[in-house]
């Protein structure tokens, strides 16, 4: 037998109070994981989306991605507010600029902030008072002096810029965290204030307070700075008692 029944109840504004739209690449193995582990919870919902790109991981093939980007963004919840969309990838947001990144995402999602893993990763750096930073990247050379010049023109020097000359994002997921570790510890300068690991595909956040606790230094990568912004943005306060820096601060 079927019957149908009437509920008599209020619908709710929002499944969840707060929502995060996510923009990963077609390739991205990462990104969309560490937003569960470090974004989403009972009140903050993460929705995600994915958008074309085929590697290389060339200034050609990032800067491709920019007319997709409205229509993935118009994928998230249409018809519906979010409070924030982040576009998941760093070089991207860099060879294609932020301002270009946010006019799309506004394009697809009239309202929505747009957030990228380079301007909160600026956000990130300067609220840990870092002045002079070491890069960490798994790019190629031609794909990494973009971001090099992209943080001087903010104002950071850089000590160090540590190019893995790799061209694939998926292979770049594969990079084992104790190698991200090593890496890291390992090209910070007498006067360097804070290190950056870039790329939203390489397995980074995970790793940060063992970098930290080796070199004494705070660490930002791409995957926390915009997991940082995101739970800003939807008014989370630090949590005294992370396990890395920059989640204990405002």
């Amino acid at each position: 037998m079927i019957e149908e029944i009437q509920h008599q109840s209020t619908l709710e504004a929002r499944p969840a109070a707060r929502r995060i739209g996510l923009i990963a690449l077609a390739t991205d193995h990462t990104v969309e994981a560490d937003f569960r582990r470090l974004v989403a919870r009972d009140d903050i919902a993460v929705h995600v989306t994915r958008v074309g790109y085929a590697n290389p991981t060339t200034p050609e093939n990032l800067r491709a991605m920019h007319p997709r980007l409205a229509a993935a963004a118009a994928l998230l919840l249409p018809g519906e507010d979010l409070d924030a969309i982040v576009y998941g990838c760093t070089s991207a947001s860099v060879v294609i600029g932020e301002e270009a990144v946010a006019a799309a995402i506004g394009e697809g999602k009239p309202g929505a902030s747009a957030i990228t893993p380079a301007g909160s990763a600026v956000l990130a750096l300067r609220t840990l008072k870092a002045r002079r930073i070491a890069i960490l990247t798994p790019y190629i050379r031609r794909t990494a002096e973009p971001m090099q010049a992209y943080f001087e023109a903010k104002g950071f020097g850089v000590d160090c810029l540590a190019c893995l000359g790799m061209e694939d994002d998926r292979e770049m997921a594969r990079l084992p965290r104790a190698e991200i570790v090593r890496l890291a510890a390992g090209i910070a300068g007498a006067g360097t204030d804070a290190l950056f690991i870039a790329c939203t595909a390489l397995r980074a956040a995970q790793c940060v307070p063992e970098i930290e606790r080796q070199t004494g230094l705070p660490v930002v990568t791409s995957n926390l700075a915009a997991a940082w912004a995101s739970l800003r943005q939807c008014g989370v306060a630090p949590d005294p008692d992370a396990v890395c820096r920059l989640l204990t601060t405002a």
